[in-house]
């Protein structure tokens, strides 16, 4: 019998008029419906253990990590200190145990003396929309993501040099994911890393097999809206220049970047390494300086491993060249000595003065084959895509983090993508430093947001205004707004 429909009897109401045979028909009705009471009590314990539906992180998360619970349901934990440690800090609410939805009850910069985070406690969401204006800014620092369901949105990270000698060892990441799975970073600022402003890191070989090779590395990684910007070129980092946007490591997978912007990073726009599953969209990609796109399996990496072949779909992205950008730059480049099967489609690619740059080159000679693919390698069903050209006002609008409430250094280096102007730079102090924020505080009221999305149910972030303009001097003020700075109608 199917047990997924249950049938309810009842004895035929024309014989009960009737009186014909009416004993014996209920004696049968009742027996049977005896024989179905198991049966019937199965399929409603069936039906309450049913899964419920997957629900997104928050409205409109997407790729394979979009699903992701992070800390819902989990308990709220308030971060009431900029102190780099201690109670009320962010990094106590990070190293806590169990489910749990960190907010802000206070808004600045948290610095932390050159000393990496690292999140090792699953199940977490990290919600600096909470935060009163100006939100939340890590100095001096760098987040590591080593475990799994982890979201984490409107955070900004500048990590700095802070005149550590050249060459001398200090080398964080803004932001990486290490070994990590079931992450989503979302609408995010990775500033003046040392290594990569936003990477997905982890071991090449964890296994015996490449199945588990990619599973015991990062996999399942969503990074939307973010911006990745100033990456340090010649700094602490003890191999030299290393100014990068993001490194997927090796054998990754599950890899969506998703409507970022990349500016004044030399390389690693992003780089995916060998065997990497990445799916590239409406991302823009500005004054990159020597490479934009790559892939590349090092054979000096991979030794006796069998090679894998790399998987990248790319639609809808624009590289534009800055004043940093090598003239000709592809906007892929292959190097090393794997293949890679690629589909690309509706991609732009224009020099600062808007002409044409190739889309394909390589570097090294090897036997390493790009493998144009007629249909996506790799595809996170059901995704919005822009066209290419509706990209850049697009993400110029949405992308970084607090779009409503943006600091000085994102409106500085969007204006400065908007204008074509801005450059790769070796230090901080070349565009002013590290931040100085007046610190500020304000309850978090828990009956304010949707606690299962972290979205505020009157549509109004904290800080949130109604224009957003770029950051004026005093002279523009009165230049541009009137010298009561209330503009020319004022009263």
């Amino acid at each position: 019998m199917d047990t997924g429909v249950i049938c309810f009897l009842r004895p035929s109401a024309t014989n009960v008029k009737n009186g014909k045979g009416e004993g014996n028909r209920m004696k049968a009705f009742h027996a049977i419906a005896r024989s179905l009471a198991p049966m019937i009590a199965l399929a409603g314990i069936a039906a309450s253990a049913a899964p419920a539906p997957a629900r997104p992180a928050f409205p409109g998360a997407v790729g394979w990590a979009a699903e992701t619970p992070g800390g819902r349901g989990g308990r709220i934990i308030r971060v009431t200190t900029l102190a780099a440690d201690g109670p009320g800090s962010f990094k106590s609410a990070i190293e806590a145990k169990g489910p749990r939805i960190i907010v802000f009850e206070v808004g600045g910069v948290i610095d932390m003396a050159r000393q990496t985070l690292t999140i090792r406690e699953p199940f977490v969401t990290i919600a600096g929309q909470t935060a009163p204006s100006p939100g939340i800014t890590l100095i001096r620092s760098g987040i590591d993501i080593a475990t799994h369901d982890v979201v984490m949105r409107h955070i900004r990270v500048r990590t700095g040099v802070d005149s550590q000698p050249l060459m001398s060892g200090w080398e964080a990441d803004a932001l990486s994911t290490v070994a990590a799975h079931n992450v989503i970073i979302d609408h995010c600022t990775f500033t003046w890393a040392i290594d990569e402003n936003m990477s997905a890191s982890g071991p090449r070989f964890e296994g015996k097999t490449p199945d588990e090779w990619r599973a015991g590395t990062s996999h399942n990684i969503t990074y939307s809206y973010n911006l990745a910007a100033e990456g340090l070129a010649n700094a602490s980092h003890p191999k030299g220049e290393h100014s990068k946007g993001t490194l997927i490591h090796d054998n990754a997978s599950g890899i969506l970047i998703y409507r970022n912007i990349y500016a004044h990073n030399k390389e690693r726009n992003p780089l995916l390494k060998g065997g990497v599953q990445a799916e590239l969209v409406n991302n823009l990609i500005y004054d990159p300086g020597e490479r934009a796109v790559h892939y590349n399996l090092m054979a000096l990496e991979w030794g006796e491993h069998p090679y894998q072949i790399g998987k990248l779909t790319a639609i809808g992205n624009v590289l534009r060249g800055g004043v940093s950008t090598a003239q000709g730059l592809p906007f892929l480049t292959l190097g090393g000595d794997g293949d890679l099967s690629y589909y690309g489609r509706d991609n732009l690619a224009v020099d600062r003065w808007g002409n044409g740059l190739p889309m394909f080159g390589r570097y090294g000679e090897t036997r390493a084959k790009l493998i144009e693919a007629k249909a996506p390698p790799v595809e996170w069903p059901g995704l919005q895509v822009l066209p290419s050209r509706d990209v850049e006002t697009h993400v110029l609008w949405h992308a970084g983090a607090r779009p409503w409430d943006r600091d000085a250094d994102d409106l500085r280096v969007l204006f400065f993508v908007a204008e074509g102007r801005g450059e790769i730079i070796d230090d901080e102090k070349q565009v002013g430093g590290y931040p100085k924020m007046k610190p500020t505080s304000a309850r978090f009221v828990e009956a304010d947001w949707n606690l299962d999305t972290m979205e505020p149910k009157s549509g109004r972030y904290p800080g949130q205004k109604d224009q957003i303009t770029e950051h004026l001097s005093d002279r523009d003020k009165m230049m541009r707004q009137g010298e009561n700075g209330k503009g020319e109608n004022a009263k």
